[in-house]
């Protein structure tokens, strides 16, 4: 199986194989992309939590996708710019991650925390904390400390880990380059072509990040962002796609 890889992506899967192995030994809170204003956050976590996954079967399904069609498109462009596709659609899928959060999951707490903060007297203290009660109450002790801290524990506790946006990259460079080949999927026995699967894929995972059902902890708006920047990119190198077949 890996004598079919090629090299960037052998080396690729690899590596997040060791990572996921050393996790005990490894500071994975660390190394998973946290939200811009979050304590714990690093610039360098744009880049290592691509490699951090939380489950086997998370690394498993990333390194699957990897592996069925990362080689193909190293082979076409060479090492160094898939590479560069690589990491552009993994930076790109985190970043829109985080901008999703600062303009839609916390801006209503973030604009309360603001006010309360500048001007206790605008929103009544205790009704912001029942309100915004993400960690326990100070007994009797309703305070503007307490405000900041509430709010730099909640946005500190959200975390992007894994490949999926690079791997959601690849995919749609596969469906841009090789529009008309035919996939099956499993268990279905008709192909299917690859502009239609890759076109409904991010369909779905628009719908799924727009309703964000109560316990989906899916990064859905991370895969969106990994197939728009490789758009972008591939827009940028004006790939011509009636090459590809």
């Amino acid at each position: 199986m890996f004598r079919n890889l090629s090299p960037t992506v052998r080396n690729l899967i690899f590596i997040n194989i060791a990572v996921y192995v050393l996790g005990g030994f490894l500071p994975q809170d660390l190394l998973s992309l946290h939200y811009f204003q979050a304590k714990d956050f690093h610039v360098y976590q744009v880049v290592s939590y691509m490699f951090v996954h939380a489950s086997f079967m998370h690394l498993l399904g990333n390194m699957f996708g990897l592996y069925m069609f990362g080689s193909l498109l190293e082979r076409i462009w060479g090492a160094q710019r898939f590479l560069f596709f690589y990491f552009f659609c993994g930076i790109g899928a985190g970043l829109l991650y985080m901008g999703i959060q600062h303009f839609i999951d916390f801006a209503d707490f973030r604009r309360a925390t603001e006010i309360v903060l500048s001007d206790p007297s605008s929103m009544h203290l205790y009704d912001y904390a029942q309100h915004y009660q993400v960690i326990a109450l100070p007994d009797g002790n309703v305070n503007l400390d307490w405000a900041r801290e509430n709010y730099a524990e909640y946005v500190n506790r959200s975390q992007l880990a894994g490949a999926s946006g690079a791997i959601f990259g690849i995919l749609m460079a596969f469906g841009y380059l090789f529009p008309n080949s035919e996939m099956y999927l499993f268990p279905f026995p008709i192909p299917i072509k690859a502009k239609y699967f890759v076109s409904g894929y991010g369909l779905y995972e628009m719908y799924q990040g727009i309703q964000q059902y109560q316990g989906d902890n899916v990064a859905h708006f991370a895969h969106i962002g990994g197939m728009v920047f490789a758009v972008i990119l591939l827009m940028v190198w004006k790939t011509k796609r009636n090459q590809f077949y």
